[in-house]
């Protein structure tokens, strides 16, 4: 060494490995910061030895030959850096956290919104491109698709209008007993579940499978990596993933929507026919006589729009999926969320769009 050696001063010898590891922090335990190692006579030193050396903050290592210095500086770059003392918490003021918070809030609601925007863009560019190659289409993704997010759903989505036709006509009745009307009951129960409860309950039931069962099968594809190698490999995730979800909705929800329809009409006739003594063919032909097929055509109306909502957050929230199990549970519930809000505020804007144009 090129100073004094200093009794305080530590000189290693032989390997300074894996094997030697005890004896070494026996050795640096008892070493203060400032203390000299000297490797002159290291004869091996390997990655356990050099963060057994590292690890002990404060000593000052010399004597270390070219592959040493290079795999101390190896070690060096891959430790953890060191705990910062934390900082002295500030003083809260209630108006200023407020403040604050609320900020934050929009400025994350804000960057949502761009993504959203930027997405939706994304899938519809995607989307007119598809009749320039129809080929890039997987009919075979679209089907099955069609299949789980709408013929899957048929079930639940009949027993559903045939429930609320049955709470309609039952409420209904109780109500319009009372001023010798109960012959308005076909009306409410026919305008109700065309107009605005059938294709909005669809759409909430869907919402909860479809967007939710979309963020976890593309969630578990990101957390894989699959949608890394897709890129890789040269195919576009949107139309490969996206672009079938979002048109096997667009096809099925009309469809599913229409069932709830004849499903809720037939609940609640079945519920005239009981509770009011009210035939089906009186039924029938009060339906006909009061009740347009406008009020059916401006509920299947709002069916896309609601399909392309729900395809799209539960796409996009799957897409968002970080590397882990917590992130793919925290998208997944937010899209149902999401896709259940926005169907509603939607399905609300439609009824203001079509009252001030008296449809």
């Amino acid at each position: 060494m090129a100073d004094t050696f200093r009794p305080s001063d530590i000189a290693l010898s032989g390997p300074v490995t894996l094997a030697t590891l005890d004896e070494l922090r026996v050795q640096l335990g008892r070493a203060a910061a400032g203390t000299r190692v000297d490797l002159s006579a290291v004869t091996a030193l390997d990655t356990a030895g050099a963060w057994a050396l590292l690890h002990h903050q404060g000593l000052q290592i010399e004597g270390a030959d070219a592959a040493q210095l290079l795999l101390l500086r190896t070690v060096q770059a891959a430790l953890p850096p060191a705990p910062t003392a934390a900082r002295p918490r500030k003083a809260r003021h209630l108006a200023g956290d407020t403040l604050e918070g609320v900020g934050a809030a929009v400025g994350r609601f804000l960057v949502a919104m761009a993504q959203s925007l930027g997405f939706l863009g994304l899938v519809m560019a995607r989307l007119a491109a598809t009749p320039v190659r129809p080929r890039r289409l997987r009919l075979t993704a679209l089907v099955h698709h069609m299949q789980e997010a709408g013929l899957n759903a048929v079930p639940i989505v009949a027993l559903m209008g045939f429930l609320i036709g049955i709470v309609l006509a039952f409420q209904g009745a109780t109500q319009l007993r009372q001023f010798g009307a109960e012959v308005f009951v076909v009306d409410l129960i026919a305008i109700s579940v065309l107009r605005e409860l059938g294709i909005l309950l669809t759409a909430i039931i869907v919402a909860g499978r479809s967007a939710s069962a979309f963020t976890a099968a593309i969630g578990s594809m990101k957390m894989r990596e699959e949608i890394d190698a897709m890129r890789v490999l040269g195919l576009d995730p949107i139309e490969l993933l996206v672009l079938p979800r979002l048109l096997a909705l667009v096809i099925l929800l009309p469809v599913l929507g229409l069932v709830a329809d004849l499903a809720g009409l037939f609940g609640g006739g079945l519920m005239a026919w009981i509770e009011l003594g009210i035939s089906p063919s009186q039924f029938r032909t009060q339906l006909l006589a009061n009740v347009s097929a406008t009020h059916a055509l401006v509920g299947l109306s709002k069916a896309p729009v609601f399909a392309v909502i729900i395809a799209l957050v539960g796409c996009q929230q799957g897409l968002l999926v970080e590397g882990d199990a917590e992130s793919l549970g925290m998208r997944t519930s937010r899209s149902v969320v999401i896709a259940i809000f926005l169907v509603i505020v939607v399905d609300a804007l439609f009824s203001v769009f079509f009252a001030l144009w008296g449809v």
